[in-house]
């Protein structure tokens, strides 16, 4: 399959040599082609230029020729956070929220994480999996290419299970490219309350052993937060996790800092997610590490709580990534658009931060970094068209607006 894509008003995120990843002032940094053209042939990108330097066709056969019309192409985004996969809105949580209960009231009087779990074996597998291919559909059309999904709303082995083989059927079936992240560890149940290291035993002991056996998780999660699980529960799922080769990705410092990042960077974590409430000691752990620090601003904005401090992490000389959170209590939203709006006017990031920010540290945030976050010559050829724009700026500028006009993935449309 051969595309000429001519007319592009700017092609944003190429570069000759892909970076793994862009830290500190670097991640300004946004190489930009004005009237440009792109070619691709078996998916992949193979030239490009300005519209002045175009060689023409006449060697091409078979040859689909797209007019961009004045549209922007960019790198697919890149979501590394999210909860897709889940039975029911929690609508009443947020009239709730609205009448005064913060969300650790909501949680603490059964809502929250738990109200999703105890609604979950309601639900087919089907049924599960339709809904979440809705919302794939959803945000592919806002313009995300590629996507993390977590468990954590089942916190049985039959509920757990049942959440990772959707995903994986998702996996198999969706033109979106999806990691899975097991996240037993979201919650307690009701009936471990009063004995929360026996959770963790069922969770290292009898759930992991399943989930490794028959490879439905891609990376490990944990909530590590006061009133969910402690820095030492994290440590000890961590390390199990490992044993079965699985990469760790950390919901840490939501609400409190309790060395959780500390602990994550130490362990050797993929990612560390949320960051709402940063201390200097966890932007000195960050720092020399491998660890990406990832922002959910759309969460921020939902729940009320503060934002993520871009501007003291990349100060410091860190990379930062931006994901959606979706799930149905604190950001029902994938629309990535929206959170690098957020970004901008509550974190103080700029348009072209939050662009690297939600492509090229965002895929390396889910070890997609070979294939996704930019484009290159013989990388795959994933892209969003936007409506016409005059700068990148207007993406976010529109908040609340879908610029996007199509996403393709390795060169072709994809159709929700």
């Amino acid at each position: 399959m051969k595309l000429l894509v001519k007319n592009i008003g700017g092609l944003v995120g190429i570069y000759e040599t892909a970076p793994l990843i862009l830290k500190g002032k670097d991640l300004g940094s946004l190489p930009i082609i004005h009237n440009a053209w792109m070619a691709v042939e078996d998916g992949l990108v193979v030239e490009y230029g300005k519209m002045e330097d175009w060689p023409g066709i006449s060697d091409w056969r078979d040859l689909e020729v797209l007019d961009a019309e004045s549209g922007w192409i960019a790198p697919a985004y890149v979501d590394s956070h999210t909860h897709i996969v889940y039975p029911a809105a929690r609508a009443g949580e947020f009239s709730d929220r609205i009448k005064g209960l913060t969300y650790e009231e909501i949680a603490a009087r059964g809502g929250g994480i738990l109200n999703s779990a105890n609604k979950l074996m309601e639900l087919s597998e089907e049924q599960l999996f339709e809904d979440a291919w809705s919302r794939l559909n959803e945000i592919a059309a806002t313009g995300t290419g590629a996507v993390e999904i977590k468990s954590g709303y089942g916190l049985t082995l039959e509920g757990e299970l049942r959440m990772l083989r959707v995903i994986a059927e998702l996996k198999k079936k969706h033109p979106l490219t999806i990691k899975s992240t097991f996240l037993g560890a979201h919650a307690y149940p009701s009936n471990y309350k009063e004995r929360k290291s026996d959770y963790v035993d069922l969770i290292i002991n009898e759930m992991l052993p399943i989930v490794a056996k028959e490879g439905l998780a891609d990376y490990i999660d944990v909530f590590c937060e006061a009133n969910y699980f402690s820095v030492d529960d994290t440590i000890r799922i961590v390390r199990a996790g490992k044993e079965y080769g699985l990469k760790a990705k950390i919901h840490v410092n939501q609400f409190t800092s309790i060395g959780g990042v500390q602990a994550s960077v130490n362990e050797g974590a993929l990612s560390v997610d949320h960051l709402e409430v940063l201390t200097e000691q966890d932007i000195q752990a960050l720092q020399g590490s491998v660890t990406m620090p990832v922002a959910l601003p759309g969460c921020s904005l939902f729940i009320k709580i503060p934002y993520t401090p871009a501007r003291q992490i990349i100060d410091a000389g860190l990379p930062l990534a931006l994901a959606t959170d979706f799930n149905p209590g604190s950001c029902p939203s994938g629309n990535m658009n929206l959170v690098m709006s957020l970004a901008c006017i509550h974190m103080g990031m700029t348009p072209e931060e939050a662009l690297n920010a939600s492509t090229v540290n965002a895929a390396y945030a889910m070890g997609l970094s070979e294939t996704h976050g930019s484009l290159s010559l013989g990388r795959p050829a994933h892209f969003i068209l936007t409506q016409p724009i005059n700068e990148w700026a207007e993406i976010p500028y529109y908040f609340g607006s879908n610029k996007i006009k199509q996403l393709y993935i390795s060169g072709k449309a994809v159709k929700a």
